[in-house]
């Protein structure tokens, strides 16, 4: 499918700043390489995200003006709350094998944050090479540790890296993201404010979204799910989700997550068959979230939170990525069904199921259509909350006249048929790799009932 996307996007973000009467002030024009046809920019509103603007650029050049309108359409009518931030002593994990200079990336973004007391831990799973720890040993900082874990698996990577912190909240990204500057203090500052939560995700930003490919996973993972803080529980489910707490779209994901440890060590931490590096790629994030739900817990997303995320470049990339993550679901679905408790409470969610699975193989497909639907719906203001003078937005805001025919963008071919492969096949997946797991004396915690806790190291 040709890609119509106008070529490549640029990325950045957009300081909104209220007057007294409520109107948006910019800085300037924004100017970039000509090459780029839009801009994809986050609004922020005194450093708080409110939302996304794709806007068009005219030789590399967005005028001041139109840039107000863009960020004054996207804030809505009342600004947001100061976020809570915190000092106390926080743990990063970063879990990676065979990407030193992803590492070396993602480190720098950490490190150059405002938060003073932050510890992370590089765990390298089954190391190739002593490149990684090159890339630590480079870094020169007290604050980075490198750990060793000869086991492979992102989620074996995570629990070594939760069994190591010696600090009540730990938080986990990839090694292909840049988290924001305030991301560590806002998240510690969340669970000082909230002794009850248990874990928190926030949004996850495309970093880049210059090739085709890059935009179509733009599309196609939906990782940013909007801009409202939220609260889950198993006893106040929310009114926008009839298959929760089976919901991998709603909670976030891994590379921007965070855990008070003691509860999620008590629970078993990540389940070791699930995730990258094991058989089932994927699914290790949201069995976790769901389980901490099934268990009483609390979780929040925190739109203030954010990390940037660098997309597969290339269409194989993706086509791997987008596999690997329909066996993780299906390897996921398959554990509910081993679940008596947690089979019984999706078995009355399962006609609700059936329609948002029909849903995501629509927006991963290959149909044009389908793309630009997808695409529309994510960029369209969307009204939540009950009946009230002034409803809030989230999301995205498309500020151009005819949007339509930018809104394609190519897919690889038969992303839908690989997600219905990856749901069949996933659930053999888990059975196979959770015996592999148990043989090497590994963690593959029950999604309801008694775990096994995960030790401190």
């Amino acid at each position: 499918m040709p890609d119509r996307a106008g070529g490549p996007v640029w990325v950045g973000e957009l300081a909104h700043h209220r007057a007294v009467h409520g109107t948006g002030r910019g800085a300037g024009d924004l100017v970039v390489p000509p090459r780029f046809g839009s801009a994809r920019l986050l609004v922020t509103d005194g450093g708080v995200p409110v939302g996304q603007a794709d806007v068009p650029l005219h030789e590399g050049r967005a005028r001041a003006g139109d840039l107000a309108r863009a960020a004054a359409a996207v804030a809505g009518r009342e600004p947001p709350g100061e976020p809570a931030v915190s000092a106390e002593p926080l743990t990063v994990v970063v879990a990676t094998r065979g990407r030193p200079e992803s590492v070396r990336r993602c480190l720098a973004a950490v490190l150059a944050g405002d938060h003073p007391d932050v510890t992370v831990l590089v765990v390298d799973n089954d190391p190739p090479d002593e490149r990684t720890r090159e890339v630590v040993r480079d870094c020169d900082d007290p604050r980075v540790r490198y750990v060793r874990e000869p086991r492979r698996g992102v989620s074996v990577g995570r629990n070594r890296g939760l069994a190591e912190a010696r600090t009540a909240v730990v938080a986990f990204t990839d090694d292909d993201t840049e988290p924001d500057p305030r991301w560590a203090s806002r998240i510690a500052g969340s669970f000082a404010e909230d002794p009850g939560l248990t874990a928190l995700s926030g949004p996850v930003l495309a970093a880049r979204l210059e090739t085709p490919e890059e935009r179509a996973a733009d599309v196609a993972l939906a990782w940013n799910k909007g801009f409202l803080p939220r609260r889950f529980r198993l006893d106040d489910p929310p009114a926008d989700s009839p298959v929760f707490p089976f919901s991998p779209g709603l909670f976030g994901i891994g590379a921007n997550l965070a855990v008070r440890a003691e509860p999620v060590r008590a629970l078993g931490g990540f389940d070791e068959a699930l995730g990258p590096g094991r058989p089932t790629r994927g699914g290790e994030d949201i069995e976790l979230l769901v389980r901490i739900v099934l268990d009483g817990g609390t979780l929040a997303y925190l739109p203030s939170a954010w990390v940037w995320h660098h997309h597969r470049p290339s269409s194989g990339e993706l086509r791997d990525q987008m596999g690997g993550y329909a066996l993780g679901l299906g390897a996921f679905l398959g554990k509910v069904a081993l679940d008596p408790r947690a089979r019984r409470l999706a078995v009355r969610r399962f006609p609700a199921a059936l329609g948002r699975l029909r849903d995501i193989v629509r927006r991963e497909s290959s149909a044009p259509k389908a793309v630009a639907r997808a695409r529309h719906e994510q960029q369209t203001p969307a009204v939540v909350g009950g009946p009230g003078p002034s409803p809030e937005r989230f999301g995205s805001v498309t500020v151009e006249e005819h949007p339509a025919p930018q809104d394609v963008v190519a897919l690889p071919g038969g992303a839908g048929a690989r997600k219905l492969r990856g749901l069949v096949s996933g659930p053999a997946l888990y059975l196979q790799a959770r015996r592999q797991v148990q043989a090497e004396g590994g963690t593959t915690p029950p999604l309801t009932g008694p775990a096994r806790p995960l030790r401190r190291r």
